[in-house]
Formats: structure tokens, sequence, C-alpha cells
């Protein structure tokens, strides 16, 4: 048995890896596109590594892009086996892929335009959004806790991880020549506590794990509650300054989050008296689906809903549809917040409120997450003076603020929580995957001091033999 790393190896994005038995039985582990990477990521999400016709079981961790965003081009180069998830993640899924195949035949239109001009060949899209109904028959649903049968060589359990709606650690017991071997993928590991969902769940004694280690040398302490500090910022920003807050974050999960702590301050009879714009369609459904799904509420979120039905919901709260209504935001000079995607400012409408508000001192770009380095987003949180938006260079004016705390991703005390449920003696090997080489490093001396022996950082392709 091996297991062939194609994604999300020394970086964040593109997860997949792939499990070859010894009979070629292929059992692929998420199927992400690469995002955030420059001129990288179009090659990247172009070849996989792999034949998909050789692959014959798919099982997905969880509905974020760079972990289900290739599936539809997985499926149209020939992949016909079943695709295992949570319901929920299966219902954020068929939105997340819809949306993606909408916007790459939309970008791949308007680039045809300027080749067919210039006599140049013209482009096709990853994927359409029939590729993208086709790869959604494909999808099989497993809830959590529940062993299922793929073979009678192959089990497969699905346990919590709290990371968002849905998000699930994946757990096979593969028996080959009479021995059995368990390998953990952890999918994204949420944090302890979280606002919305519940703690990541202990699993069984595994013998191989594969482990996302995004913040594996961070520990997200920010000073008060989530609240108290958008609060003060909103106050700063839209009060005292006149200007507008723009929160670039992802439509799952993170805009919910915010939405929960602007209900909050609601509640408490705090929020400001404004305009609260979520400029993201996409947003509007992933809510809807979160509404859907009450299952993956924490205790606190359970309590909320017995006085207050609609916990995403407040005075002031408006969901922009269309383009004309989110251009219109930047021509009113009233004081807001706009929350819009995508997380990493990497592209969508948030792009465009940043470039429109990026040079006036009194407005406010608050990131609420995890930024590759090379994004819009991650050069914002570098403090860098000026930033390269739409092929002109901007100075940065505005103010920069983040919220740590606010990332679905465990920080390292978070990781070693989720492996407290383990004897470090009986787990062969960990894997590193999902997270920046460097932050990697240091995470593999943390996890050796708390006694996990043996702990490799796979490169990209790389393939190892499991002993």
């Amino acid at each position: 048995m091996n297991i062939t790393f194609h994604g999300a190896a020394r970086n964040v994005t593109g997860s997949k890896h792939l499990i070859r038995l010894k009979d070629e039985t292929g059992i692929l582990l998420d199927c992400g596109m690469f995002q955030g990477m420059g001129d990288q990521s179009e090659d990247l999400n172009e070849h996989f590594g792999f034949n998909p016709k050789k692959v014959d079981y798919m099982v997905l961790s969880h509905a974020h892009i760079d972990h289900c965003g290739l599936i539809p081009r997985l499926a149209a180069e020939g992949y016909d086996g079943p695709i295992y998830c949570t319901s929920a993640t299966m219902d954020l899924t068929r939105i997340l892929l819809m949306d993606s195949a909408h916007i790459q035949m939309q970008d791949v239109a308007y680039d045809n335009k300027h080749r067919a001009r210039k006599g140049q060949p013209l482009l096709e899209p990853l994927y359409t959004d029939e590729q993208a109904m086709e790869a959604l028959r494909l999808f099989k649903i497993v809830e959590y806790n529940q062993e299922f049968e793929i073979t009678p060589q192959i089990k497969l359990k699905l346990t919590d991880a709290g990371h968002i709606l849905g998000s699930a650690s994946v757990h096979l017991a593969i028996t080959e020549d009479g021995k059995t071997t368990n390998i953990t993928f952890s999918g994204d590991v949420g944090r302890y506590d979280d606002m919305l969902l519940n703690d990541p769940q202990p699993f069984a004694q595994a013998d191989y794990i594969l482990l996302e280690s995004t913040y594996g040398d961070s520990l997200h302490k920010d000073i008060g509650p989530i609240e108290d500090t958008l609060l003060e910022i909103i106050k700063q920003t839209c009060e005292v300054k006149g200007g507008k807050v723009i929160i670039p974050a992802f439509s799952v999960g993170r805009t919910q989050e915010l939405l929960y702590a602007l209900n909050a301050l609601e509640l408490k009879g705090v929020l400001p008296n404004l305009h609260y714009y979520v400029d993201s369609p996409l947003s509007e459904k992933a809510t809807e689906v979160l509404m859907n799904h009450p299952e993956v509420y924490n205790k606190q979120v359970k309590e909320v809903l017995k006085t207050d039905a609609n916990p995403f919901g407040f005075k002031g709260l408006r969901f922009i549809q269309s383009t004309e209504e989110s251009k219109a935001l930047n021509d009113d000079p009233r004081p807001c917040v706009i929350i819009s995607s995508s997380g990493m400012a990497e592209a969508g409408r948030v792009k465009h409120h940043i470039k429109n508000n990026i040079n006036s001192n009194k407005n406010t770009i608050l990131m609420v997450g995890y930024c590759e380095p090379n994004s819009l987003g991650g050069h914002l949180l570098n403090g860098d003076p000026e930033v390269h938006i739409f092929g002109e260079m901007y100075k940065v004016n505005a103010e920069v603020r983040s919220i740590r705390s606010m990332s679905a991703h465990g920080d390292y005390e978070d990781l070693l929580h989720f492996l407290a449920c383990q004897n470090p003696e009986n787990v062969k090997e960990i894997y590193l995957v999902h997270g920046e080489y460097n932050v990697q490093q240091h995470f593999s001396k943390t996890l050796k001091e708390n006694g996990f022996k043996n702990v490799e950082i796979p490169y990209q392709h790389q393939k190892i033999e499991l002993k």
C-alpha cells in the first residue's frame, strides 16, 4: 500500500491524496483546486499527476474549494466511482461547485474576447456547469460516526472535524493479506470552543495520520471576545472616522460567524445603527444551508435559537445580489460594513471594494482568516505599503486589521488536542499536509516533543510506501 500526495503538499491548497492498494485499488482523499498561487495555479489545476480513470473511490472531507473544487474535472476526465461525504458537505458542495463553474466560464468568455481579437487560441474552462452537475450525481452520503463498508476490505468512518458545516475527518480501515491498517486523514481541523460548531471529535487509534498543519506554529490568542474587537473596529472606522469597514470573508463558514457575532451585538443592544452588506450571492445560499443543518450547532448556538429563530440576521443587514447593486456600494459615501468574498481577497467582488477604498485612511480592511502569502490578502497582512490590484499598484492608506482568532483552522494547541485521543507509541507515521513548509518544520518538532517519533513532510507528487 502507498500514498501519493498530489496537493496541499508543503502548501495550503489543492488537497489531494491518493491511496493505492496492492491490488491497484485507488482511494482518493479530496480533490481540491489550487488557489492563490499566481501563475502556478493554472498549471497545477490542469494536471492531476494521476489518471482519474484509475481511481475507484473518493472521500471528500469538506466543501471548501481547495478540497472539492476539481471534482467536476476529475469526473470529466474519467472518474465514475462514488464520492463519499456527509449530507451537509454534499449540500454545500453543490452550491460551491456550481458557483465555481459559473465563475470559470465567465472568466474564460471574457479572456477569449481579447484572445480572438489578437488571433490567439481560445481557452477552455477547467469545467462547465453541466460537468459540475454530472459530477454531483456521484455523491453518496455517509453520516458521522457510521461505519460504512466500501468493500469487505475497506471500511470508512467520518467524524466531525469542527471546521465548517459538514466537515469531517476521514478514517479508513484497510485489510490486505489478513492485516488491517488504520489510516486517518484529519481534513481541516476546527477550533475547540468554536463560535458556531461542535468540537472536533476524538477518533480510534490510527497507524498512519495525514494531519493538516495550517497554523502549526501559531496560537490564536486575541485580546477579548471577537464581538468586542468587531465593535471597536466598526465604531472607530464608521462612527469616528466616517469610513467603511471592508471584510474579505469566505462565503462558507467565516461569513456566517461574522453575522452571528454581529447578531450577538444587536442582542446586547450595542450594534451601531449602520448598513451591513453581505455582497456575495453564494454567502446567502451558504447561510441558508447552515440554517437547514442545526445538528452541527454547538450548545451555545442551540440556546440562542430558543429565543432567536435567526441567529444570522439583524437590523440593517442586507444581502446584495446583482452586480449593479454591488457597484453602487462604491458610489455610496455613507459609512457601512461590507462583507464580501473571497477570504484571501484574491478574486470576487471584495477585490473591487478594496480597490475603491484602499486609498483613504478613513477606511479599514479587516482580515479574518488565513491568506496564502502571495494573495492580495497575504500582502495586506504582511504590511506591504503598495499592492497590485487588477494590473495597477495602489498605496495602502486604509488601516489593515486582523482577527486571527476567527480562523476556522485550529492552532497548534488545537491540533495537539485533536491528537490527544491517540497513543503516540502506536502511531507509525504522521504526514503533515496543508501547511507552509516552514510552519510544518516547526510543527514537526512540536509533535516529536509530544511523543510522535516519526513525522514526515511530503512534497508534491511524492509517493510513500506504508510499512
